[in-house]
């Protein structure tokens, strides 16, 4: 019995050294919709009032938990009876991506208005202002159910090889991770201001290092969000690319930029197809605003 107790825990810690293993190559592979994930976050979890920042980006955190906790058994459950599924679902999911890759750098190139809503938040009684915050966080639960279903099929498509309890362990262990870090930095981010202004009044009125770096911090907040907005779009075609690259059995009979390197034939691939996407998607919208 000993003996048997002892194998069981040597397997035990040889399935524990797997799922360590497989879930840095994870998180490395889903980093690009991580950045994604990051910047929309940051930039939906913003414009409140400050008192209000970090219970709403609570809000939308729990509803990411939510969106975990209806995705995983769901792909579990496809990746053990309709594996194909998978696939199916990543290159979809691939195309999705590089749309909105292709439709934010169309977008930068093309703008064009965008509708405000009238009046300002303090015009507004306390049910209107409550109803919009209400709004702006389903918005940001159902962006994260998106990019959540992309997190766990990358994740899936990296460990389908494996048996399923290492299958289970580690795409939980990147979802919940996503989660943790993604919404840990967001809540650094949107209070980055806040702590600046905090540096100034410490400063008693003084132009010190202090009051320079609280300064910083208020400025550098937009900045911050639109940076992580051009990463993360980057990111987008890149792992869009990625998926393309690594699933479609049609790149790789024809070698396509196979003599490119890796990170630029992705991002090429990615804002290609993506374009086409696009141009595609805007047609459709021509032919529906006509009729």
């Amino acid at each position: 019995m000993a003996s048997g107790f002892f194998a069981l825990l040597d397997d035990i810690s040889a399935l524990m050294d797997d799922v360590v293993v497989m879930s840095k190559i994870t998180t490395k592979k889903t980093a690009g919709i991580l950045g994604d994930d990051l910047a929309v976050n940051a930039e939906k979890a913003s414009g409140f009032v400050s008192s209000r920042e970090l219970p709403v980006l609570w809000a939308i955190t729990k509803g990411s938990f939510l969106n975990k906790l209806i995705i995983l058994p769901i792909a579990f459950l496809l990746s053990a009876f309709v594996p194909v599924a998978i696939t199916v679902i990543l290159i979809l999911g691939g195309l999705y991506l590089a749309y909105e890759g292709a439709e934010k750098v169309y977008e930068f190139f093309v703008p064009h208005a965008h509708h405000k809503e009238e009046g300002s938040d303090a015009a507004k009684s306390p049910k209107e202002v409550l109803a919009q915050e209400q709004k702006k966080v389903k918005s940001a639960i159902l962006t994260d159910f998106i990019l959540s279903v992309e997190i766990v099929i990358i994740a899936l498509g990296n460990v389908m090889e494996s048996e399923l309890l290492v299958q289970i362990a580690v795409v939980s262990v990147v979802a919940i991770l996503a989660t943790v870090g993604v919404y840990g930095i967001v809540a650094l981010i949107v209070r980055m201001d806040d702590f600046g202004l905090k540096l100034i009044s410490l400063s008693n009125g003084e132009t010190n290092a202090t009051y320079h770096l609280g300064r910083g911090l208020v400025r550098a907040l937009p900045l911050v969000v639109k940076g992580l907005s051009v990463i993360g779009t980057l990111a987008l075609l890149i792992v869009a690319g990625g998926i393309f690259a690594h699933n479609v059995p049609w790149f790789h009979d024809h070698h396509i930029l196979a003599s490119w390197p890796g990170m630029l034939r992705e991002f090429v691939m990615g804002m290609v197809i993506g374009a086409l996407v696009l141009a595609v998607v805007l047609v459709i919208k021509k032919l529906f605003k006509k009729k």
